[in-house]
C-alpha cells in the first residue's frame, strides 16, 4: 500500500478514532525500512510500502507484545469523542464548499461563523474548570 491508503486502514480499521496524519506514516514508514522490516518500491510513480519476510517473522514473533492497536486506540477514546470527530468531519466539508464554490462574502461569513464556534469550544472548557461557573450558556455575542 501507499501511505494514503495505509492512512485509509487506520482510519477504518481504528472506526476513526485514529487518523495519523502524512507526516507521521512517512517517517515511520521510512524508519521500518531502515530497520529493514519493511520494502519500500516506486509502482507506477507511488512509493509502496510491503512488509519484507524479516517484517513478517517480526510480527509473528512479536503478535503478543504488539496486540490489537486498533482496538487499544478505540478503547483509549470515548464515543463522545467519535461522535465529535463525525461533527468536525462534516463541517470541514461544509467549510470546504464555502471556500470552493462561495462568493466572497460567504466566505467572509464562514470565517466568522468558524471562529465562533472555537472561541464557544474553549469557553465550554474554561467554565467547566470554573467551580462557580454557571449552568446555562454564554451569550453567542461574546468575544
Amino acid at each position: 500500500m501507499h501511505g494514503y491508503e495505509l492512512i485509509q486502514q487506520i482510519v477504518a480499521r481504528s472506526d476513526g478514532a485514529w487518523k495519523p496524519s502524512p507526516g507521521s506514516i512517512y517517517p515511520a514508514l521510512a524508519q521500518l525500512e531502515d530497520e529493514g522490516l519493511v520494502l519500500i518500491e516506486r509502482i507506477a510513480g507511488r512509493k509502496t510500502a510491503q512488509l519484507t519476510d524479516a517484517g513478517r517473522a517480526h510480527v509473528a514473533e512479536h503478535r503478543t507484545d504488539l496486540g490489537s492497536p486498533w482496538d487499544e486506540v478505540k478503547e483509549s477514546v470515548g464515543g463522545d469523542a467519535i461522535d465529535l470527530r463525525g461533527l468536525i468531519g462534516l463541517l470541514m466539508g461544509a467549510a470546504g464548499q464555502v471556500a470552493a464554490v462561495g462568493t466572497a462574502q460567504q466566505v467572509k461569513e464562514a470565517g466568522e461563523v468558524l471562529s465562533s464556534a472555537r472561541r464557544k469550544l474553549y469557553r465550554i472548557l474554561a467554565e467547566e474548570e470554573r467551580p462557580d461557573a454557571p449552568d446555562s450558556g454564554s451569550d453567542d455575542n461574546e468575544a
